[in-house]
């Protein structure tokens, strides 16, 4: 027997043959008496904005004043019809580099964090969230949760769903003298859209 042999042996012997039951957990987790205002506040912190909108028509009179500049639009919301480019039309996420706007979908926000939970089935292309200028999140109307041990209990994946993440706010990174860069790596701006 080859020592991986043995070391593999050893652990499997050594693994407890008995499933013990998670503790329960009965903590006491904050609360915020308005969730749409505080995580609009904690989303700002991070350098993101949300904005409060009534349907998805207006999401095209929103991008149009404040993303006149942006040339190459990719959009994943149904419904939605302001894309400039089909996603579906490349297998390479290597053309999505050109993207000034990414329009996706997300489930709920989570007002501690600032948050927002994404997850897409097709998720062949999800190099489109990092790689765009600039991401607009759509998250239905009163989709926010408290806080991440509230998130965690939504989180869920079936046999379809591929990827899932968590998206707070525009890329940024602190470790260079302690300075906050925004848009360090990946998009310039993040902006969520409750519809």
């Amino acid at each position: 027997m080859s020592s991986r042999e043995a070391i593999l042996k050893a652990i499997k012997e050594a693994k407890p043959h008995d499933e013990s039951a998670l503790p329960e957990v009965n903590i006491l987790h904050t609360t915020y008496a308005n969730l749409n205002e505080k995580f609009a506040t904690t989303l700002a912190g991070v350098g993101g904005n949300a904005v409060q909108l009534t349907s998805l028509a207006e999401i095209d009179s929103y991008i149009k004043e404040h993303y006149a500049e942006a040339t190459v639009i990719v959009s994943t919301v149904e419904g939605l019809h302001v894309g400039t480019k089909e996603l579906g039309a490349t297998d390479d996420p290597h053309t999505l580099k050109d993207v000034d706007l990414a329009i996706i979908k997300g489930e709920f926000a989570v007002a501690e964090n600032g948050a927002v939970w994404v997850k897409e089935a097709d998720a062949r292309h999800r190099a489109l969230y990092f790689i765009a200028q600039k991401l607009m999140i759509v998250v239905p109307k009163g989709e926010v949760v408290h806080t991440m041990h509230e998130a965690y209990t939504r989180v869920c994946f079936d046999d379809k769903d591929l990827f899932g993440i968590f998206i707070s706010g525009p890329s940024k990174t602190a470790d260079i003298e302690q300075s906050l860069v925004i848009g360090a790596h990946g998009a310039t701006e993040a902006c969520v859209v409750f519809i």
